[in-house]
Order: C-alpha cells, then structure tokens, then sequence
C-alpha cells in the first residue's frame, strides 16, 4: 500500500516521518509513503469548490479538489490519510464536515481522516518518557498538570515544559520561531516514541486506522 499524508503543517510533517514507520513496524518495507506538509489548515470552502491557485497551500482549502483529484488517479493500491488539528472545533461536526468532502467525490478515493486532539503536540505529550529523554529538563510539574486530549493551550503547554522562558517567551519572537520550535521538538521527540503505549487517545485512533489500512492485526 502507499499512503499520500496530507498534513497542516511541517512540524507534524517532521514527527510523521518518524512515526509513521514505527506504526507500521516490521511491515514498513511493504509500504511507501509520501507526506505532503501544508502552511495551515484553513477552512473547508462553501460549496466544496476549493482554491485554484497552487502557491494558497492551505490543507483544507484545497481538500475538495485535492480528494477528486486522488479519487480519478489513486488505484487500489493508494490511499490517503488526512491529518489535521481539532482545535477548537466540534469534533464530531468537523469529522462529518470532511466525511461530506469525501462523499462529494466521484469516484471516491481510499481515504482516512485523522484529527489530533487539540494539536499534534498532543501525540509529543502523549508519550512523556519520549519527552523526557529528548529533554532531561522538561518540567514535570508543567507535565504533570497536562491533561491529555484537552482543549487547553497544547502547544503551549509543551513550550512551558521544554522551551527556556516558556511560550511567552517564543510567542513574542513571532510565528515563524514557533514554528521553528515546533518542528524542533517534533524532530527530538517523535525518534523515542514507543507507538503502542501512546497515551493520546486521538493519536491512538490515528495509529490503529494506519495498521488496519496497510492490513495489519
């Protein structure tokens, strides 16, 4: 099987790479895989017509014509898998809102919709000791009042934990630093994630709904 991953951004991008291949564990080498980083996700257009222009890389913007356009291309053999934040959205309303962009297709592709609970940092934070050993100073009291899955401030909550001077800190240098940040502590703690005892129950679902793509018990 091979997985198109179209992601919100590069620091999801980052830890995927990594993951992606503990997920599918031995059977790795049966598989292939391209991930498809986006600069946000945006919002899914009325209408389901999408954005034209190719430089708007915005994931849920294009998500409608991106899905027809796997669905005329993709065989049996493809499938792709979207991931995207919650935030702070309902989730049950946004999961249909992406399950209409999907039936809209014709033909529909093979597809797999993920959502990360609040933020992908969640997935970091779901494995403190993979935390803990990219940074042996990571504040456990900051870590120990994180309550896993909530709509609480994610990435922040992390950057209190990991980043000298916390997220004030990083958000007064702007939105490129934070970014910056994000896709460094994606990059440090995703290679020492143990993937089955993740403790985020949205990462958990993502996990489960990879391995039951490419087959695996």
């Amino acid at each position: 099987m091979h997985f198109e991953v179209l992601i919100e951004d590069q620091s999801g991008s980052t830890a995927l790479e990594v993951i992606l291949e503990k997920i599918l564990g031995a059977n790795s080498a049966e598989h292939s895989w391209r991930i498809l980083p986006y600069k946000g996700a945006g919002h899914i257009p009325k209408g389901l017509r999408g954005v034209t222009d190719p430089r708007r890389r915005i994931l849920l913007d294009r998500l409608p014509r991106l899905l027809r356009g796997y669905g005329k291309s993709l065989g049996d053999l493809y499938a792709v898998i979207v991931v995207v934040d919650l935030d702070k959205r309902d989730c049950m309303a946004f999961k249909q809102e992406l399950l209409d962009v999907l039936k809209a297709c014709d033909p529909c592709p093979r597809a797999l919709f993920r959502i990360a609970i609040e933020e992908s940092e969640a997935w970091l934070l779901g494995d403190r000791d993979a935390v803990k050993v990219a940074y042996p100073k990571a504040k456990d009291t900051v870590l120990d009042s994180y309550v896993q899955d909530s709509i609480c401030g994610t990435w922040e909550v992390l950057a209190d934990a990991i980043h000298p001077g916390g997220a004030l800190r990083l958000e007064k240098l702007g939105y490129l630093e934070v970014g910056k940040a994000k896709c460094e502590w994606a990059g440090k703690i995703a290679p020492h994630m143990n993937v089955d005892r993740n403790q985020s129950r949205s990462f958990q679902v993502f996990r489960d709904g990879v391995r039951t793509l490419a087959g695996i018990e």
